[in-house]
């Protein structure tokens, strides 16, 4: 499981724009923020997504990417990203090789049953490729946001 001083792994991306990448080569040279969350158009992932879209243009001044990952198909993925807006790339990660290296599949319960699902979770990743910052569980409101400002504490160091 990836953690906070970690090196990012080269494994390859399934984005909806269609780019031919691998997190490492994608990630190189600039700031990422790797969001994971649990289902395309659900309310708290919708909601994620479009604060994140908000304020994408002072991530993109600021030098970072942002990249959304969950294991729905990127099919899914492409009719969430356009019917939302995002002016970002959603990554689709169905055989779960990125969700099993960052540690994001965890235990979870819904009315009493126990399953195995995605826990909504963020990684800053720096221009090197190593993690600096890790959100794990998110709340939704102003996590956005504070990632924002941890971006920009971060490049002030």
């Amino acid at each position: 499981m990836i953690d906070i001083g970690d090196r990012i792994p080269d494994l390859p991306l399934a984005l909806t724009s269609g780019q031919a990448a691998t997190l490492a080569r994608y990630a190189a040279g600039r700031w990422l923020v790797l969001y994971f969350y649990p289902k395309d158009s659900t309310p708290g992932c919708t909601t994620e997504g479009l604060d994140f879209n908000a304020l994408l243009p002072r991530f993109e001044r600021a030098g970072a990417v942002v990249l959304g990952v969950s294991r729905d198909s990127l099919k899914s993925h492409q009719n969430f990203r356009a019917k939302q807006g995002f002016g970002f790339d959603l990554v689709s990660d169905a055989d779960g090789a990125l969700c099993d290296a960052f540690g994001v599949v965890q235990p979870k319960k819904l009315y009493g049953r126990e399953y195995l699902g995605i826990v909504r979770s963020t990684f800053l990743i720096d221009p090197a490729g190593v993690v600096r910052m890790k959100w794990q569980p998110v709340k939704v409101p102003g996590h956005a946001q504070a990632v924002l400002d941890a971006l920009q504490a971060a490049q002030a160091q």
